[in-house]
C-alpha cells in the first residue's frame, strides 16, 4: 500500500524541483536568522514543527529538519492531529511507502506492528487520506533524511498521557526521532495572536504543561503536551528555533495563524 500525496500543489509544490528550490531558499536565510550557528551541528531527539502551507510556515519547519538530519535516524515517527475526521484515540496506517514529489519514503510497518502489540493503536482509513498535519512533513523528511523510514500517527480525542507513553517508548530507542506537528493560534489579530502564542512558547521552553493551561491555543496541543511531559521525564533541554505568524508572508495582520519550531536535545 502506498499513502499517496493528497495536498501537493496546495500546501507545498507539486514538483520536486520547486520543493528543492524552496528549501534552498530557506537555508540561504539561516545564517541571517540564527544568533548561534553552532546550533546547526547539534543532534535533536525530537522536534515540534508547523504544518501550514510552505509559503507561510516552511522556513519555520525547515530549521527543525535542518537540525534533525544530524541524527541520521533509522526511523522518523510523525505525529499530528486529525483535521478532517473525528476519531477516538490514535490511528496509524500500515503502508509500505509514503509518496512525496521527490520520491517514496519507506514506511516501517514492522516497527508499527511492534508498537501495536503494546499500545492501543487503531486504524481509521479516512483520517489518513488527506491529513496535512503529517503529510506536509514528508517532503522535508525526504530531503533531509531520505534513507530513514517513517511511521505516521494521527490522533483525535485522546489524553496526552497515552500519547506521551507512546512517545516515551519510541524515544527509548536511539534509532528513532519524533516529529510533533502543530500550528498555534488561529485567526486572531497579530497582537492577540502573539499574546496567546507567547504562552505556548514559554511552556515549550520550560517543558511545563501547567503554563499551557494558561491560554495556549494550538491545533496539535495534545501532541505538544505529550512531548513536554516526555522531555521533562527524560530531562531533554529545549531550543526554540523560530516563531512567526502568517502575516510575515501575507502582510495581513487582521487574521493570522501562529507557527513555531523547537528542538529537544539530550
Amino acid at each position: 500500500m502506498i499513502r499517496h500525496s493528497a495536498v501537493s500543489g496546495t500546501f507545498y509544490p507539486q514538483e520536486c524541483h520547486d520543493i528543492e528550490t524552496m528549501i534552498a531558499g530557506f537555508n540561504a536565510q539561516l545564517h541571517e536568522h540564527l544568533d548561534d550557528t553552532a546550533l546547526l551541528d547539534k543532534i535533536p531527539r525530537a522536534v515540534i514543527v508547523p504544518h501550514a502551507g510552505y509559503i507561510y510556515s516552511g522556513f519555520t519547519a525547515n530549521i527543525a529538519y535542518r537540525l534533525l538530519q544530524n541524527a541520521q535516524a533509522k526511523r522518523v515517527i510523525v505525529i499530528g492531529p486529525s483535521h478532517y475526521v473525528g476519531i477516538e484515540g490514535i490511528s496509524a496506517i500500515a503502508a509500505e511507502y509514503f509518496e512525496t514529489p521527490c520520491g517514496h519514503l519507506k514506511y516501517d510497518a514492522a516497527y508499527l506492528q511492534s508498537l501495536q502489540s503494546a499500545f492501543a493503536i487503531g486504524y481509521v482509513p479516512l483520517a489518513h487520506q488527506k491529513e496535512h498535519s503529517t503529510e506536509t512533513q514528508m517532503p522535508f523528511i525526504q530531503h533531509y533524511l531520505p534513507h530513514s523510514s517513517v511511521v505516521e500517527f494521527i490522533y483525535g480525542h485522546e489524553g496526552y498521557g497515552a500519547l506521551a507513553a507512546l512517545c516515551r517508548t519510541i524515544l527509548e530507542d536511539d534509532d528513532n526521532v519524533v516529529v510533533i506537528s502543530t500550528d498555534l493560534s488561529h485567526f486572531y489579530t497579530q497582537h492577540d495572536a502573539r499574546t496567546l502564542d507567547t504562552i505556548c512558547l514559554e511552556a515549550i521552553l520550560n517543558r511545563d504543561n501547567t503554563i499551557i493551561e494558561k491560554g495556549c491555543e494550538a491545533c496539535g496541543i495534545i501532541g505538544v503536551k505529550a512531548m513536554l511531559e516526555v522531555a521533562r521525564s527524560f530531562n531533554y533541554y529545549v531550543k526554540l528555533l523560530d516563531y512567526r505568524t502568517s502575516a510575515d508572508a501575507s502582510g495581513d495582520t487582521s487574521r493570522v495563524v501562529g507557527y513555531v519550531s523547537a528542538a529537544f536535545f539530550q
